[in-house]
């Protein structure tokens, strides 16, 4: 059985920016990709400047790939699996995520 943590309404994300919230005990970045319904969430820690930064990531794509860009050294992390595109080891949770009553909801990872 999957948990859920309410983070906010879908309505309070700003598109193509992100919040962090507290999910399991762990900093999770919650980010609205574009100004419809889709919502990624990854961990908020950046493992090249060792902060927990990512939710102020700088939010597009390169190609078809919807990502972030670190706001310290500007790596950037896959929003729907958390790979890095720079350095596959540095690769970072990614937590599943849906929208319930117009509340965006993050699982809490097994």
């Amino acid at each position: 059985m999957t948990n859920w943590t309410s983070v906010c309404p879908l309505t309070d994300l700003t598109p193509d920016t992100g919040v962090c919230a507290l999910v399991g005990g762990k900093q999770v970045a919650v980010f609205r990709y574009g100004a419809g319904e889709t919502v990624y969430a990854i961990s908020n820690y950046d493992p090249f400047g060792k902060a927990n930064v990512l939710s102020r990531g700088i939010v597009g794509s390169i190609g078809e790939r919807p990502v972030v860009a670190s706001p310290l050294y500007k790596q950037h992390f896959d929003l729907s699996s958390g790979e890095c595109l720079e350095d596959a080891d540095k690769a970072i949770e990614s937590f599943a995520v849906r929208i319930e009553n117009g509340v965006v909801e993050v699982a809490a990872s097994a």
